[in-house]
Parts: C-alpha cells; structure tokens; sequence
C-alpha cells in the first residue's frame, strides 16, 4: 500500500510549486535563453532570451505577412496570368471584342468590295448582270432582283450606248452618244461644267455640319424630323444599296457628267442596287444608324470626277 502512495505523489514532486496557481499569459511570458555553443570547445558564440509568447506572435506575424505578399504578388503582377483558372473571364470578354471587331472590319470590306464591283458595272454598261446574290449581300429585297431580265434582245441603240460607254465617249445626250459609237467624228463628247447642272436638295433642314476636306469630312449633315424622306439630287442610277457599321443604312446614286451622290445613315433604304430614279424621287427614310450619329440626319456628299466637292456650292439648302 505505501508503494502505490509513493507512485501517486510521484508527479507531485516534479511539479514545480505553484504552477497550478499560474495563469496561461503568465506561462507564457516565462522566460527561456536559446543558447549557441561550439561544438568543440563548448564555449558560448551567443545566446537569445526568449519567451512563448514572443515566438508565438513572432511566427503568426511571420505566416500572416507572407500571405500579403503572396496576394500581392498575385494581384499587382502577371504572375497570375501563370495560375491556371485566374483572369479567364476577362481574356474571354477581351477575345470576344476582338473577334467582333474583325467580323465588322470584314462586313465592311465586303461591302466596299460590292460597292467597286457595281462602281464598274455601271461605268461599263453592264448593270442587268447584278444578280439576286448581289442584291442579297447588299441587304435589299430579293423579290425585285428576280425581275431583273437574264437575256434580253438588244436593240441597235442600245449596242451604241454601251459601244459609247466602252470607248468612253458616252455623255447624257441621246444624238451625241449614238453619232459618237457610229465613229461620227463631228461630235465631241460633251462634259457640262458641274455649275451648270440642277440638283434638288434632298431635304429640307438646318445644315449641322459643313464640308471640311481637312478632317475627312467629304460632305454635309441635315438636320431634318424623323421619318422625313431623302429624295434624289437628279436622275441617276442606284449603285450601291446597303448597310455598313460606319455609315449605317446608305445609298450612291450614279448621274450623267460624272456626278454621284451619297447619303448616309438611314433609317430605312426604298430603292435597291440597280434601281433608276429621277430627281426628287424618294430614296430613304432619314435615321441615326451607324457611327458618330448625333439624332436623325441625312450625311449628304457630291462627288464630281471621283474628287468630293461641297454640296453647298452647288445646291441651295436654304
């Protein structure tokens, strides 16, 4: 019986006294020296005081500081471009606006492509072959493009006009243009000054904005109400119909001596590629489509021997 006493104060008599009555923040603010020595000699090279407490938040702060760091490095560099899942969702939406940019670079060289292709076709008399596909790719009806005749038995004047147009010798009067293709050298082509044409005005607005060469504006914006409808400047053939992201809904209009005009940013186009107008015949609804649109105008240019010239020169929008 004394044996297993002596054994059940055994752990009594290594505890130092007093320890039951310490707090926890007393335990560890004891204080302890880390001591370097040589191995050899066994001298003392340094030594360290110490206590539990100051390792403890010494080690915490150690861990939480590394941690900022880490985050930093991860936020503020491209490091996180190397962390497999960080960042994809704006690489995505930054990939997603590039491809959208160059599907509209590609509409709008498609569109100026069908817009040369006319361009020539129509210097070259050659305006019955724009097919139901063109038409298609331009954005116009394709009920209208099937009325196109596919073979039609030409006409001696019309051999001359287009033998005319082929030796460039076409000019808008009738006798002149057939003596001209029949190599009638008493006539010369007659090329009317651009001052001495008619144009009507295509609507009837304030003018916002004037020509100016310099900073590529080739034409003049008017003003006008919403659903007010563009008219033609003259008689003229339809070249070129349809939309584009800079301009919006447009239409080219081709007139004799040379002359073309343009308007742009439509609400709503009524004549298609190929279609013939006369002066003052509706062509479009006035709008705010495309770019740089400040409300519902009409961007009017006039375009003598491939050089823009000022519409106000020419035509009283008063």
């Amino acid at each position: 019986m004394k044996y297993f006493a002596f054994l059940k104060k055994l752990p009594d008599f290594f505890r130092r006294t007093g320890d039951d009555d310490r707090s926890l923040m007393d335990k560890l603010r004891d204080k302890y020296r880390l001591v370097i020595m040589n191995d050899d000699t066994f001298e003392e090279v340094t030594s360290i005081k110490l206590t539990p407490l100051a390792v403890y938040v010494g080690l915490s702060s150690l861990i939480v500081g590394t941690a900022i760091l880490v985050t930093m490095a991860i936020v503020w560099t491209p490091l996180k471009r190397y962390i497999p899942g960080y960042g994809d969702f704006k690489r995505d939406a930054e990939i997603s606006q590039l491809v959208n940019k160059v599907n509209d670079l590609e509409n709008e060289m498609e569109a100026t492509r069908h817009y040369n292709e006319n361009f020539r076709k129509l210097l070259v008399g050659d305006l019955e072959t724009m097919s139901k596909q063109t038409a298609e790719k331009q954005g116009q009806p394709t009920d209208t493009a099937d009325a196109l005749p596919k073979e039609v038995d030409r006409i001696p004047e019309d051999e001359q006009l287009r033998s005319a147009v082929a030796k460039g010798t076409f000019t808008a009067d009738p006798a002149i243009t057939a003596s001209a293709a029949s190599g009638n050298s008493n006539y010369a082509p007659r090329d009317i000054p651009l001052e001495q044409l008619f144009f009507m005005p295509p609507v009837a607005g304030e003018v916002t904005s004037g020509f100016d060469f310099k900073k590529d504006h080739y034409g003049i914006d008017i003003a006008a109400p919403k659903n007010t409808a563009v008219k033609s400047a003259a008689d003229g053939v339809v070249i070129s119909a349809g939309y584009t992201v800079e301009t919006g809904y447009s239409i080219a209009i081709q007139h004799p001596n040379n002359v073309v005009t343009m308007y742009k940013h439509n609400s709503v186009l009524l004549k298609r590629t190929g279609s013939s107008v006369k002066a003052g015949e509706a062509i479009a609804i006035i709008g705010n489509s495309g770019e740089s649109t400040s409300g519902p105008h009409l961007h009017f240019e006039l375009w003598y021997k491939g050089r823009a010239v000022d519409p106000s020169d020419y035509i009283n929008f008063n």
